[in-house]
């Protein structure tokens, strides 16, 4: 009977083990708990989401999109909700272009970035700039905020005209024209400067998002990511699609 005893004991402390082995494996870049889907937080908010379709700066819809969805962890979703609350009475709607970006997709910009033949965008999203460039000045990175989940790329919906709002060049367009600190008249390369009401519609998104959380990215207009962050340092995998949230 000892060695039965001895012998179960054995065999449940090596059950408990591998248990415990197949937990800590599996990894908490996949764990969604921590998001939400945007619209369910911020029902007024427009979505376009432009890796689920064709037209962004590849031409092609991009691993990990599988639904036309917004996600963000629930902090930052909190704190867009307080932006739109805020622009609407100006009279605006938040427009979405991205959110929560997995990791997957990520990788896939980095591998058509060093496609020196792919240029099938490059009228659109980058005539002033060589393929070649876009890593080493870094419009495309290994990682990216995104894929931390609290940071967005958005622009305004004036309700009043019922259109997006002139920013002065399109989304994900890479170039000097993007940066948000751009002064209307500025020389911005072979982009036409942008005008003061552009940048007047620029620095009403900026200063919404300032006063609510958010950071502001040097080089694109639209990017901003949520100062006090929960997850700095990790980066998710998960696909974007309703059923990755309500599990």
């Amino acid at each position: 009977m000892k060695r039965i005893s001895i012998a179960l004991f054995i065999m449940t402390t090596a059950l408990f083990c591998s248990c415990s082995k197949q937990k800590e494996e599996v990894t908490p870049e996949m764990d969604s708990s921590s998001f939400v889907l945007v619209s369910d937080v911020v029902p007024d908010a427009i979505l376009e989401i432009r890796y689920f379709s064709t037209y962004n700066f590849i031409g092609e819809r991009i691993p990990g999109y599988e639904e036309p969805v917004a996600i963000l962890t629930h902090q930052a979703a909190d704190s867009l909700k307080a932006v739109s609350d805020e622009l609407l009475q100006q009279g605006y709607r938040l427009k979405i272009f991205d959110a929560y970006r997995p990791q997957c997709a990520v990788d896939f910009f980095m591998k058509w970035a060093k496609d020196s033949t792919d240029v099938r965008m490059k009228e659109y999203f980058y005539p002033e700039l060589e393929k070649t460039v876009l890593v080493p000045e870094e419009y495309v990175a290994e990682k990216s905020g995104h894929t931390r989940g609290s940071t967005i790329d958005l622009t305004l919906f004036d309700m009043r005209l019922e259109k997006e709002v002139d920013m002065g060049c399109t989304y994900d367009y890479f170039g000097l024209a993007s940066h948000p600190d751009v002064l209307p008249g500025q020389e911005v390369g072979a982009y036409k400067p942008i005008n003061e009401t552009q940048y007047k519609n620029r620095m009403i998104l900026r200063q919404a998002m300032l006063r609510h959380g958010f950071k502001p990215y040097d080089c694109e207009w639209w990017h901003f990511t949520l100062k006090d962050e929960p997850f700095p340092d990790t980066y998710f995998e998960f696909p974007i699609k309703t059923e990755s949230i309500r599990l």
